[in-house]
């Protein structure tokens, strides 16, 4: 597979850099208005209306040769690729380490587009040449990405169709492209997000943390001291915190989490994500160093850390009454326990039986 892309093409025919042509489009493209809402024919928000009830004209915009799927409340459609829109970016998520993460979907709209702006035209470049895609690649990183978003706006008005990638994972997600994604939408033209690989969904959803609600912190500050402040912000939120991390401040990073957060606080610690030697790893974070440690491989690659929620302090007249409730568990089952204590404390229920719980766990560590 490595040597072929979907349409055939061979690895060896590498895609166009900035520079190497001018920017001219496919003759025959369909323009759009400024601003008008594409349609991408891919996923359609129903009502309450059940299928029984659901006339021809529902499907009226869908594709020749494609077919509805409609399970609940979604209809989605299946056959042929959607139509790439002129006069609109695609914001594109791609692989953050294992090239066959990309999406049918992305793949669509990379071979379709007219440019590709990439944060680094080298590293796309790999993509698109195994892939056998040709659009121009135009660079599109933090450094240029105001001066870049008027040249994007001026294709765009051109009538061409323009995608917007990162070196991994899905554009302004601590990538550039936040920026371009506004200056497109205030100038009147559409975007649309092409989702897929994400590192920070990839190492939640191994993570093994129950947490129903999780913060997104990105790339704390590289100096100790902005770094321990930050973090200090952060040390009583009752939601899971999740890092993104560089090899050269891991260390730190970590020995930072440990001294505010406190040792005792569960970390997952993520790295090379899809990559041959991705590892996620469970401890506590005063273990942490020592695991990095053990081995200078584990230093290696980018990272994602997942710290587990801060325990939250009980009311003071609920932890006033720990030894009363201490004494009843030890006597008695929970739910009796917690009547009674209820009984002589007047405190809501459910304060008592959550101070229940993390006593009667504490007891059995």
């Amino acid at each position: 597979m490595a040597g072929a892309g979907r349409s055939g093409v061979g690895a060896g025919e590498a895609a166009g850099v900035e520079g190497a042509e001018d920017v001219a489009g496919p003759t025959g493209i369909a323009v759009a208005p400024p601003g008008r809402p594409p349609d991408n024919g891919v996923v359609v928000q129903a009502t309450t209306a059940s299928s029984n009830a659901i006339g021809a004209a529902r499907y009226a915009h869908l594709q020749p040769n494609a077919f509805a799927i409609e399970k609940g409340n979604i209809v989605m459609t299946r056959g042929e690729s959607s139509p790439v829109l002129a006069r609109t970016l695609y914001v594109v998520a791609t692989p953050i380490g294992n090239l066959r993460d990309i999406t049918l979907r992305a793949l669509d709209v990379l071979e379709q587009a007219d440019i590709i702006a990439a944060e680094d035209t080298r590293v796309t470049a790999t993509l698109t040449s195994h892939y056998g895609i040709t659009a121009r690649l135009a660079s599109l990183h933090a450094h240029n990405e105001r001066q870049r978003a008027d040249e994007v706006i001026a294709w765009l008005a051109a009538g061409k169709r323009v995608a917007l990638v990162t070196d991994a994972g899905t554009p302004a997600i601590s990538d550039p492209g936040a920026a371009l994604v506004r200056a497109v939408v205030d100038a009147g033209y559409a975007v649309v997000p092409i989702p897929g690989p994400s590192a920070v969904i990839a190492a939640m959803s191994a993570s093994g943390l129950a947490a129903p609600q999780w913060l997104y912190c990105g790339f704390l500050p590289a100096t100790a001291s902005a770094r321990a402040r930050q973090i200090e912000r952060l040390r009583t939120f009752g939601c899971a915190l999740v890092f993104y991390e560089a090899p050269h401040r891991i260390a730190a990073t970590l020995d930072a989490l440990a001294a505010s957060l406190g040792a005792e606080r569960q970390v997952v610690i993520a790295r090379e994500l899809t990559k041959r030697f991705e590892t996620i790893h469970r401890c506590a974070l005063g273990d942490a160093a020592e695991w990095l440690a053990a081995d200078t491989n584990r230093k290696r690659g980018e990272f994602v850390l997942i710290v587990e929620p801060a325990a939250q302090t009980p009311p003071a007249e609920t932890k006033s009454h720990d030894a009363l409730l201490a004494a009843l568990l030890a006597e008695l089952p929970l739910a009796q326990a917690v009547r009674i204590a209820v009984a002589v404390t007047a405190l809501p229920k459910n304060r008592v039986y959550e101070r229940a719980l993390a006593l009667k766990k504490a007891s059995a560590r």
